[in-house]
């Protein structure tokens, strides 16, 4: 049941916050609040940091719709502050967005939900380069060193042997706090989009870097989008139904995309979910929902009345 929006509806797009990924999410605030205007809706643009959270004061306002990445905004902190604060909010919970933000906790849930992700070892504050190293003989040809808890592959290196991998993993560890080091998958890069229960069309990533990394995500000009490149309709329609079996098993919700390596032998490996995919120019999910018809403007009002239709039924006694 949809649950109509009053006449003074009022949101608020929260964007900034900290960390590496700050101008992203400043530059996706702006995209969405020019969106929510055209889309006819009365929007104010607030950049939220752990130290000015003000905006969370105004008694005005009826939504708030989330587009912070990495730290503090998609790991749960601010969530847990929203929903402390009985506040409405898009995107996924401070418990989704916790486990989802960690890559090993997830990967768990994925496993529970039959997805397929890369094997993996853990960094551990006791591992040195020469225990690591042993810990890595013969477990791939290729590695990826990355941190647990980071976004838009912050911390991300492909390796080549076990000696080079031990030592950047130790390296990662004492700058993140955590790290994982997984068995390379070769292969494609694609990812799936998912509004609102449904799955939107798979994109594949090809870029003339190593992997799509930070610079090929938000920089890049040379990156390509393709819509259209699986030709196998039944494999299309598995992947996608994974990409929706991890989003709720994790209990995501709104808006998130998932993101898969597609393997030479045809095995799709998920690697993450992001639960509050970015709205910049280069970004995935809007790009993907105007491929399914869905403009920028449209996608994100839906976004907010799903936020809105959550709250009226869960207030229903």
């Amino acid at each position: 049941m949809q649950h109509k929006l009053k006449n003074n509806f009022k949101v608020a797009v929260l964007s900034g916050g900290v960390g590496s990924e700050r101008e992203v999410s400043l530059n996706s605030g702006r995209t969405v609040y020019a969106a929510l205007r055209e889309a006819g809706m009365d929007v104010v643009l607030s950049d939220i940091t752990p130290e000015d959270m003000r905006i969370l004061d105004a008694a005005s306002i009826d939504v708030f719709f989330l587009v912070l990445h990495g730290q503090f905004g998609e790991d749960g902190q601010l969530q847990s502050i929203l929903e402390r604060r009985r506040l409405v909010f898009t995107g996924s919970g401070a418990e989704a967005s916790r486990n989802a933000f960690d890559k090993v906790e997830s990967k768990r849930i994925f496993a529970r939900a039959g997805a397929v992700a890369p094997r993996q070892v853990i960094v551990g504050p006791c591992d040195t380069e020469q225990t690591l190293t042993a810990k890595l003989d013969g477990f791939a040809e290729r590695l990826v060193v990355k941190p647990v808890r980071q976004g838009s592959s912050v911390g991300v290196e492909i390796v080549e042997d076990a000696a080079t991998a031990a030592a950047k993993g130790v390296q990662c560890f004492k700058t993140f706090g955590d790290c994982m080091i997984e068995s390379f998958i070769n292969g494609r890069e694609i990812t799936v989009g998912i509004v609102n229960g449904q799955a939107l069309p798979i994109i594949e990533i090809r870029t003339h870097a190593a992997f799509y990394d930070f610079n090929a995500k938000y920089i890049a000009d040379t990156t390509e989008y393709l819509f259209d490149t699986l030709a196998d309709a039944a494999l299309t329609a598995r992947i996608q139904q994974t990409a929706l079996d991890c989003f709720n098993a994790l209990h995501c919700r709104h808006l998130g995309r998932v993101d898969f390596i597609l393997a030479d032998d045809g095995t799709p490996y998920v690697l993450e979910i992001n639960t509050l995919p970015g709205f910049t120019s280069h970004s995935l999910l809007p790009m993907a929902a105007r491929k399914a018809g869905i403009p920028t403007p449209d996608l994100c009002r839906q976004i907010v009345e799903a936020a809105w239709n959550d709250r009226a039924v869960s207030a229903t006694p």
